[in-house]
């Protein structure tokens, strides 16, 4: 059988991931000391979001699509993009996104790629989350505010997330580079199964569909 690629560029049913629930979550270890102080210590640098997409099953149909993605997938062998239901935009939610949004660099004159991230908080606390795979289409750029042309002065990498400037469009030295996006999680199953009962189901039983976030 010929090797497949860890990581498959397709989506996972979307009306089934927006009734999905889940969000990020964080590993800390925490010890308390005879006087009863605590030490505290993070044991992952970065959040890792997992979900339930079985909160999301509505149909019969609903059902056979996840059944017929977790089969092409072979199961957790190959990740896949996931559209967050409650995080999915460099922006607010109800907003639409901007050039202007999120800080992903300032210019040096030679560097031509960017990673792309998002912030969360603000000030030194801010926590910066990598975004590795932004929506195909939706990525604008700015430079000091002026915003750039897609294909002329930069171009995306959907895989990485990475931004590019061409050889004459090199951010200055000094000069701030912002970006807006739509973006997926990369994620897979966590699971080696599905259990689905079609009488559990018409009761009002959802099964479980988990899924987590692949780090890279």
């Amino acid at each position: 059988m010929a090797e497949l690629d860890a990581f498959h560029e397709v989506l996972f049913p979307s009306a089934v991931s927006f009734g999905a629930t889940g969000g990020p979550v964080r590993r800390n270890e925490i010890v308390t000391l005879t006087s009863g102080r605590e030490r505290r210590n993070a044991r992952f640098a970065d959040s890792r979001r997992s979900y339930d997409a079985g909160t999301g099953l509505r149909s019969l149909e609903d059902v056979y699509a996840v059944l017929a993605f977790f089969e092409a997938r072979r199961g957790s062998l190959h990740g896949f993009r996931f559209r967050d239901p409650f995080d999915r935009k460099s922006c607010a939610p109800e907003q639409t996104p901007s050039a202007l949004d999120q800080a992903i660099g300032t210019g040096d004159a030679t560097t031509a790629a960017y990673q792309l991230v998002k912030r969360y908080g603000s000030g030194p606390d801010a926590y910066a989350r990598a975004i590795r795979k932004p929506v195909e289409g939706t990525v604008s750029v700015a430079v000091d505010g002026v915003e750039a042309a897609a294909g002329a002065d930069f171009a995306v990498d959907v895989t990485t997330g990475i931004v590019t400037f061409a050889p004459g469009s090199i951010p200055p030295v000094g000069l701030e580079i912002t970006a807006g996006y739509e973006f997926d999680v990369p994620v897979r199953f966590d699971s080696e199964a599905l259990s689905v009962s079609l009488a559990a189901f018409k009761a009002g039983q959802i099964p479980a569909v988990p899924l987590i976030e692949v780090l890279s």
